[in-house]
């Protein structure tokens, strides 16, 4: 289809540039690509005008499409809205499931699995489109999908460690071994869990360092935010302090941290002291423990020993440090 200009002639755009110039040189490249874009943008505008009829044949010809090149693109226009579609739904579903979720546990579980079923559905939606594609085109799929089973036994002896990996990462998720923000220790790293797949587990440590370890090489998962956690405290007293006097500066500071704002939030059960844990070099070890929140038993700690400080220099209570003390007899 040609382009008319306001004389009622059938010419291109590309044409009217070569009578406008006098001459039949080449246009430039960028000149004649703008002019191309131009063309195709009037077709379309012909198109879709109100009133205009046309059928397929004069579209498909138009834009020199054939009718196979025009189902390949419906085909991948539909894979893509129904990867949006999906998506779409998984995240309504995702928020939902959150809304009745009664622990952050069940909300990292949930954001867990909702990333999983999001990479499962764009993968299969891929592979199908493709089939569906390569069909069009007369390429039969009946011999790929056998030669696919044959060459899936071969990787399989070949990849038993990529099998693994997957077949490790579906009953983590599974059983809820590990979720997204769960505080854990794996293959001698610990971290948070920042992302989980069937075929990875990606931690971040403390210092920033990002891990990447493959589900087939974990064998034990040290889970440090299931539930809830328990911050543990030993603290060093003299061994001429009483030691009735520390277990009640103890308690008391418990006390005080349940009734403060925000830290009391973190505690779920009053200070618990356990008593003497061991008779040291220069002290006595006193060990005691909080029931905290998830992930919250760092800070909890770090507080609790700020606070005994002060409340042991309050109370006149030594905390023994290493020292060395000279005595001199005699002349």
């Amino acid at each position: 289809m040609n382009n008319k200009g306001r004389g009622g002639s059938s010419r291109s755009a590309l044409e009217w540039v070569r009578i406008l110039t006098k001459n039949n040189a080449p246009v430039k490249g960028e000149v004649q690509l703008c002019l191309d874009i131009r063309d195709v943008m009037f077709k379309i505008a012909r198109f879709f005008h109100k009133g205009t009829r046309m059928s397929s044949n004069a579209f498909l010809h138009a834009f020199n499409l054939s009718d196979e090149v025009l189902r390949v693109l419906l085909i991948f226009l539909f894979a893509w809205l129904l990867i949006r579609s999906s998506r779409r739904l998984i995240g309504m579903l995702t928020n939902f499931l959150n809304s009745r979720a009664k622990t952050a546990e069940e909300n990292r579980r949930i954001d867990t699995l909702s990333r999983v079923f999001r990479y499962i559905a764009t993968v299969v939606i891929t592979l199908v489109a493709g089939m569906l594609a390569l069909s069009q085109f007369g390429i039969s799929i009946a011999p790929i999908l056998g030669a696919a089973g044959v060459v899936g036994i071969a990787v399989g002896f070949g990849a038993q460690s990529l099998v693994k990996d997957y077949f490790t990462g579906f009953f983590l998720l599974l059983e809820n071994q590990i979720r997204k923000g769960d505080l854990v220790e794996v293959c001698g790293k610990q971290g948070l869990v920042e992302d989980i797949t069937l075929r990875y587990v990606r931690l971040r440590d403390y210092d920033g360092h990002v891990h990447y370890i493959p589900n087939g090489q974990i064998s034990l998962v040290t889970n440090q935010s299931c539930d809830f956690a328990f911050a543990l405290i030993e603290v060093g007293v003299s061994y001429q302090a009483n030691l009735d006097q520390v277990f009640a500066v103890l308690h008391e500071v418990g006390r005080n941290m349940q009734a403060e704002e925000p830290i009391s939030r973190s505690l779920l059960e009053p200070l618990e002291v356990q008593g003497v844990q061991a008779f040291a070099d220069s002290s006595i070890t006193i060990r005691c423990r909080f029931k905290t929140v998830a992930l919250e038993q760092g800070p909890v700690r770090r507080l609790f020993l700020k606070r005994v400080k002060e409340a042991f220099d309050q109370h006149g209570i030594e905390i023994p440090y290493p020292h060395l003390t000279l005595q001199r007899w005699g002349d």
